[in-house]
């Protein structure tokens, strides 16, 4: 029965499990900001292990472009590097992949507990799958199925350069690229991108700036004990919807849109009654062929084991390590 390590590693969180067989051990969940490196963190995991059983194969699942089995997070100073991780530990195969990457080979496998439908359910049959996730960062990648087994497209597609569609966004980017130069999707659509969002409506509408975290902005908008929270939340999601729309078009994936990471999640409730839905489809031309793709949220907590596992169980992780 092989044991091969599994690991979703993000700018804030790093997430380690075995899978033993066919039986996924439990996940646990460990600070990146607590650990110097990601051996150290890696290290933590193996020794507070109840079962010492050896570990045969590793496949590690990071935020940022990988190249030649090296990963510099692109969220945090960690480095994934496969055969010195390989060396270091004694594991005989070692992988590393974009999160998004695994993220994507997990889309097929969900429940129908593990998503939220937005829009029609009206997916076609064969056709790509996106998926987007505003976390520490912003994750972007397409599944294209098909024998035999489909293919992940992993992107950087969070760092394209993001749009406005209205004046007021028009405005919010203008002091976004004061501050940044380059606004990418990721500068609002992300944990410190809700922050900046928020700060940069705080200007535009001349309010008083309070030091607020993501989930603070986030607790406000909802509860609506701030104005300037819910505006920024609901921009939000006006731009996320604007964005989803795009990547919908860019990789054709009308079999649907699924959204994950950690923060639209929380905000699932709220969605519906924001312009994601209305931002999405208005595409000029293509308004009638976005208005058919479902865009699902992920409610399921550390949707990328279900990638992982799947990758495990196949002979894709093996070929190139």
């Amino acid at each position: 029965m092989r044991h091969i390590l599994l690991a979703d590693i993000g700018g804030t969180h790093a997430r380690f499990a075995v899978l033993r067989g066919d039986d996924l051990q439990a996940v646990r969940s460990l600070d990146v900001h607590a650990h110097a490196t990601m051996a150290d963190a890696l290290r933590s995991f193996l020794v507070g292990r109840v079962d010492v059983t050896p570990i045969e194969a590793a496949i590690l699942a990071v935020a940022g472009p990988v190249e030649n089995g090296r990963c510099k997070l692109t969220n945090s100073a960690w480095i994934a590097n496969a055969p010195e991780l390989s060396r270091e530990f004694g594991i005989p195969s070692v992988r590393v992949i974009n999160d998004q990457e695994a993220a994507a080979w997990g889309l097929p496998h969900f429940g129908s507990s593990d998503t939220r439908l937005i829009g029609p359910d009206t997916p076609v049959a064969g056709a790509p799958l996106a998926l987007l996730s505003p976390g520490t960062g912003l994750g972007v990648a397409c599944l294209v199925t098909g024998p035999p087994g489909g293919r992940v497209i992993a992107s950087e597609g969070g760092h394209a350069t993001l749009a406005a569609t209205t004046a007021y966004e028009e405005a919010l980017i203008c002091i976004l690229r004061g501050q940044f130069g380059h606004v990418s999707a990721e500068r609002v659509l992300s944990g410190d991108g809700l922050v900046n969002l928020y700060r940069a409506t705080a200007t535009i509408d001349g309010a008083g700036v309070v030091p607020r975290t993501a989930a603070e902005v986030t607790r406000a908008g909802l509860d609506g004990t701030c104005t300037t929270c819910r505006r920024a939340l609901d921009t939000f999601c006006a731009l996320l919807g604007a964005v989803a729309g795009d990547v919908a078009l860019l990789f054709g994936a009308r079999s649907g849109v699924y959204i994950g990471g950690g923060i639209v999640p929380k905000i699932v409730d709220h969605l519906p009654d924001t312009e994601f839905r209305v931002r999405f489809e208005a595409k000029g031309r293509l308004g009638r062929y976005l208005a058919r793709v479902p865009v699902r949220i992920i409610l399921r907590p550390d949707p990328a084991f279900l990638g992982l596992a799947a990758l495990a169980r196949s002979d894709k992780p093996w070929s190139h390590a």
